[in-house]
């Protein structure tokens, strides 16, 4: 017997022809939700909360930075979610002295009745019962993020305190709450004649031990995003923890453009040119779901497509992503094949080749989503997938139709992907055959270590002949590989794969690595659990680090995805006095040990080395330093967030020089260590 709650793909697609244009606002996608009640009949308790402390990892991903912002994330979302049912358009959002959250808004307010079951208030229910709250179909929001109903719970366990005040157009309630518990019911603390809710709390450091400081830039993109998905909606941001009022730092992001704005704003930060002035832009709603699509064509060779679910962003991607990709590749190819421009014998266009240079936002709502887990990294419904692909197929092909020069440049380009990816499959093959007649499929000035397997070996690139013979006369060979490197190699940002394969630059990188590059990647085959990038403390050392991190990043991403990228830190000064050695790492530590040294007499001479370079130090200094497991100083790459660091180096290796000039203005006051 089949399952009435299956999707039934066939029934489904059939009903897609019924998809309909519908304006781009929050209003439009959400008027069916305004004869909804949502009182404290809505708020279903599922269970209780205690194990958000003990195990909060699980419910905000970590601990650190990463998770400390997340929890302003929650509560933002749950505003964003009363924009989404059409009660709310504008939320403020404020980091106070002692890095404290407020948040407010001007929706309808947490319901405060009493609890039919709990016999509480509604809004503490909310807030002290994980899996308690609206959205899971009794009725209160038709469209919403936080589908688990942990968002506002597990904020109040994990912060040292919160107080919570809602406005129902007539009284103001108030409740405060010390790490998620309370000792006052909620309480009426006046009149009002607004509706809203404001939530303050504090991170608890007892949970947060590494850092409870907020940076302004992570959030600002965070809510900029949420602007930019709800188009009309206007969020004011600022950052107030300053004791000089002059320095507070503020931004209104109001966008009535929505995604189509999104696309454009990416295009301008990272100084990349489009192919047509427009933003082309699809929408279209089925029954409870809806979908807006906004793509533009760029002049450069790698693709971002970001997709979001009920404005939640799914960097896993999802059933929303897949069929945006597979429609996208069926609709150019089509098209080739209708205007003559593909012919009957031509290898049709792949994913890639389509992809190449696009800017994507995908941007799905609906009643109930299916995340992965907790922090919602992948989209799971399947009925999303027919239903995304068939709107792309229509209305996509229509939009080249009626715009032939837009659809000419696409598909040009899309051509010279395919011939690059043609070039490449055959240098790729050229490079297997001369590893196959070669003696050694090793590059020949790599110092190879006796170990092997990944549980610990490493591996040293290390710019120049001089500093290769020091780090080869200093390692411990049993686990230490040592590969120099000469010269400034390729930037891989302004390239095509078929111009990196055979490079002399980087050719010795993947020979030693073993792993191959771009689609012939296979991490099963890397010799070194650690490849260490090992340059000098100068300008110099400094452009050779970022094309290398550019190279990994663009064509053997998982080596950072799983953590086998490290930059090692080589000491910049040596503090001695007599026998007496201590290696400083900052201008901090230098003037620290120089005190250390002189041991209270100002008059005692400490010699201060600046180590310029690597090759400066003899090998036994540099294993020391920078290379002994047991004293040495490393920096681990990792990918916490691929689409900043796609723009990061966009931005710094691409062709444009004012986003790059604007990028240093903005950012000079962090430099340290110049090579003046």
């Amino acid at each position: 017997m089949s399952n009435p709650n299956e999707i039934n793909e066939v029934e489904l697609l059939k009903s897609l022809n019924e998809i309909q244009d519908t304006d781009v606002s929050t209003e439009s996608i959400s008027q069916v939700d305004k004869d909804l009640n949502y009182d404290e009949n809505q708020i279903q308790v599922l269970e209780g909360l205690e194990a958000v402390r003990k195990r909060p990892g699980m419910y905000i991903g970590s601990t650190g930075p990463r998770g400390l912002h997340h929890l302003v994330y929650e509560i933002v979302d749950n505003s964003i979610d009363e924009a989404l049912a059409g009660y709310c358009s504008e939320i403020t959002v404020e980091i106070l002295p002692g890095d404290v959250i407020k948040v407010s808004d001007n929706g309808r307010g947490i319901p405060t009745g009493i609890h039919p079951t709990e016999k509480i208030s509604a809004a503490t229910v909310v807030y002290t019962i994980l899996h308690a709250g609206g959205k899971f179909g009794g009725g209160g929001y038709k469209m919403a993020g936080g589908l688990h109903g942990v968002g506002a719970s597990v904020v109040n366990a994990l912060s040292a305190w919160l107080e919570l005040t809602v406005y129902d157009g007539e009284n103001v309630h108030f409740q405060r709450f010390e790490r998620g518990k309370y000792s006052e019911q909620m309480k009426v603390i006046g009149t009002t004649d607004r509706t809203g809710t404001t939530v303050m709390f504090k991170a608890d450091p007892e949970i947060f031990q590494e850092t409870t400081v907020y940076d302004y830039e992570v959030l600002l993109k965070r809510l900029r995003e949420q602007a930019f998905l709800n188009a009309g909606i206007k969020i004011v941001f600022s950052d107030k923890r300053d004791e000089n009022e002059e320095a507070w730092q503020s931004e209104t992001l109001h966008y009535e453009g929505g995604i189509r704005e999104f696309v454009t704003h990416i295009h301008m930060t990272r100084g990349v040119e489009p192919l047509s002035p427009d933003v082309i832009y699809l929408n279209g709603i089925l029954g409870d779901m809806y979908c807006e699509i906004a793509m533009q064509y760029n002049d450069t060779y790698n693709e971002l497509i970001l997709s979001f679910a009920n404005n939640i962003h799914t960097p896993d991607g999802g059933t929303h992503e897949t069929g945006f990709k597979n429609a996208l590749t069926k609709v150019i190819n089509e098209y080739g094949k209708k205007f003559g421009l593909l012919k009957d014998g031509n290898e049709k266009l792949s994913g890639d080749d389509v992809r190449e240079g696009i800017t994507v936002i995908v941007s799905v709502k609906l009643t109930n989503c299916e995340f992965e887990g907790q922090t919602k990294g992948r989209l799971g419904n399947p009925e999303v997938k027919p239903f995304v692909e068939k709107l792309v197929m229509n209305k996509l092909m229509d939009y080249l139709e009626e715009n032939p020069a837009v659809a000419r440049a696409i598909f040009d380009k899309s051509m010279q992907a395919q011939r690059a990816r043609e070039a490449a499959k055959k240098a790729r093959e050229s490079a297997r055959r001369k590893s196959a007649l070669e003696s050694s499929s090793l590059p020949g000035k790599l110092a190879d270590c006796s170990e092997r397997g990944i549980e610990r070996t490493e591996i040293y690139i290390v710019e120049g002949d001089s500093a290769g013979g020091s780090a080869k006369g200093g390692r411990d060979r049993t686990f230490q590989a040592i590969l120099p490197l000469w010269g400034k190699m390729l930037n891989v940002e302004k390239a095509r794969i078929d111009k990196v394969y055979g490079n002399d630059k980087l050719s010795p990188v993947v020979m030693a690595l073993g792993t191959g590059i771009g689609e012939d990647f296979d991490i099963s085959r890397l010799r070194y659990g650690k490849v260490i990038i090992m340059a000098d403390a100068d300008v110099d050392g400094s452009h050779i680090r970022t094309l290398l991190l550019t190279f990994f990043f663009r064509f053997m991403r998982p080596l950072i995805e799983q953590g086998h990228v490290y930059i090692a830190q080589p000491p910049l000064y040596e503090c001695k006095r007599g026998k007496q050695k201590r290696y400083a790492y900052s201008d901090e530590d230098r003037d620290r040990y120089i005190k250390e040294l002189q041991n209270g007499d100002e008059n005692v001479k400490v010699d201060v080395q600046r180590y310029k370079g690597l090759g400066e130090m003899d090998p036994h200094q540099l294993w020391n330093t920078t290379m002994n497991p047991e004293t040495r100083i490393m920096l681990k790459v990792t990918m916490e967030d691929a689409e900043a660091a796609d723009e990061i180096f966009t931005i710094l290796m691409g062709d444009k020089v004012q986003p790059r000039r604007e990028f240093i203005e903005k950012n000079a006051k962090y430099a340290e260590n110049l090579d003046i």
